[in-house]
């Protein structure tokens, strides 16, 4: 273990003198934070002296983070969580920062134990991987008591608190680069955050209603878009406007940044900034998660979920990883969806296909299966689905065992070279 103890009592006690500073503007980038690159290549976001400060002191009160915490830190400091949202955190309560070079899911509890960690700062993929482990005794032998982060889903959020008795989390919603951002302070189990109907004007993010095959906002006779109904998913959007927090500096590449933006939404001339991110709302004004754009797809004329089949895939006994997309099939309209699987110790297809009938509409069970072995990531453990989607259900195209379901015998079959032209040219039923 390395000790700077010795560094930081050499360090300078008086505050830099204001010349140094001098001309700096808070609306000038202070730095560039690169996305997690999911969906294709990593873009450089701009992020301003104002929302760098506001991503590093946001977490303190949320989470009443004080001077005794001492916070287990694994994620890449590289990105907006932990570089600035972990360390801001505790910079501003005056805490310890236990920093990790590489997150470890076999190693993370005795690390903690350890290091007498009091708080955790996670993304929904490192929840994921502790909760694949083994339970073991030591997930309530750890002092921790809180954390925040984002991305946990419902199905791991549960298990997670009553494996490890950590119940005090502040899940949220965020992008680096974005102006939509929710809060979940009260701890409902699946919740990005909430939009009391009396807080409405003060948080103006919204719901709007999309459509899946086009992949752009519905709009009405006027021109304009439509905001979503209770629990339909639409598209969260912000306003942009040049109060700090509703900016959108963009990124290094002004047609990715264009990309973003989307005019005349409730009024003619308003600007709005697009999440890219499906989202609903429930009569209590909870916000839930539900994919990211494009990732949702349809098929025989319904709309499916990538995250809801990657739930109801995860839960199955000897499904490790489960990663979910859209491939186009020659001849069908849609895409027809796809589950890339990582065997624990190997997986009974005919009992996944059974779970799976169990948990989910026809439409929404996987046509095809991928079992491969461990999953390529980002740097914050995000699956990385372009490759994926690019090698389809092609075998010349992977290595991996590849299946289709057969409709006539209620299973999964193997694809082969043969198999495979009989399912482009049409000759086989899906």
């Amino acid at each position: 273990m390395t000790q700077i103890d010795a560094g930081v009592d050499k360090a300078w006690t008086e505050r830099p003198n204001k010349s140094v500073r001098a001309g700096v503007k808070g609306g000038e980038v202070a730095l560039y934070i690169y996305t997690s690159g999911t969906t294709g290549l990593p873009k450089a976001a701009k992020i301003s002296h104002v929302r760098a400060r506001g991503l590093m002191r946001v977490f303190k009160d949320a989470t009443e983070a004080h001077a005794n915490d001492r916070i287990l830190l694994t994620l890449p400091l590289y990105h907006a969580t932990g570089g600035m949202c972990g360390v801001g955190t505790a910079l501003n309560a005056g805490a310890c920062i236990i920093l990790r070079r590489k997150f470890s899911a076999s190693h993370f509890w005795q690390e903690a134990i350890d290091n007498n960690a009091t708080m955790l700062v996670y993304i929904g993929e490192l929840g994921r991987y502790l909760m694949n482990q083994p339970a073991s005794a030591l997930e309530k032998k750890h002092k921790i008591k809180k954390g925040f982060g984002n991305g946990l889903r419902a199905d791991v959020w549960a298990q997670f608190v009553e494996r490890t008795g950590i119940s005090h989390l502040v899940e949220f919603y965020g992008s680096t680069e974005g102006n939509v951002n929710f809060f979940n302070l009260d701890g409902k189990i699946g919740a990005v955050g909430r939009i009391p109907r009396l807080l409405r004007a003060r948080l103006p993010a919204r719901i709007l209603k999309f459509d899946v095959e086009t992949e752009e906002p519905v709009r009405g006779p006027d021109g304009l878009c439509i905001e979503a109904a209770p629990d339909e998913p639409g598209e969260a959007v912000g306003p942009i406007t040049h109060e700090p927090r509703q900016r959108f500096d963009g990124y290094n590449d002004e047609a990715q940044s264009k990309k973003k933006l989307l005019r005349d939404v409730f009024v003619k001339g308003d600007l709005w900034f697009r999440t890219g991110d499906l989202m609903k709302m429930d009569a209590d004004g909870y916000v839930y998660f539900v994919d990211r754009v494009g990732d949702t797809f349809r098929w025989k004329g319904e709309n499916v979920s990538t995250s809801e089949v990657e739930i109801a895939a995860s839960s199955m006994t000897g499904v490790k990883h489960a990663i979910v997309y859209g491939v186009s099939v020659p001849g069908h309209d849609g895409r027809a969806g796809m589950a890339a699987l990582t065997p624990r110790d190997g997986i009974d297809l005919v009992g996944l296909y059974s779970h799976l009938a169990a948990q989910l509409p026809a439409y929404a069970r996987p046509v095809f299966l991928r079992l491969q072995g461990e999953v390529e990531t980002t740097g914050t453990l995000k699956y990385r689905k372009v490759d994926l989607v690019d090698e389809g259900f092609d075998p010349s195209k992977t290595t991996d065992p590849l299946y289709v379901f057969d409709l006539d015998k209620g299973a999964y079959a193997p694809i082969d070279t043969p198999m495979f032209a009989k399912i482009v040219s049409g000759v086989y039923r899906l």
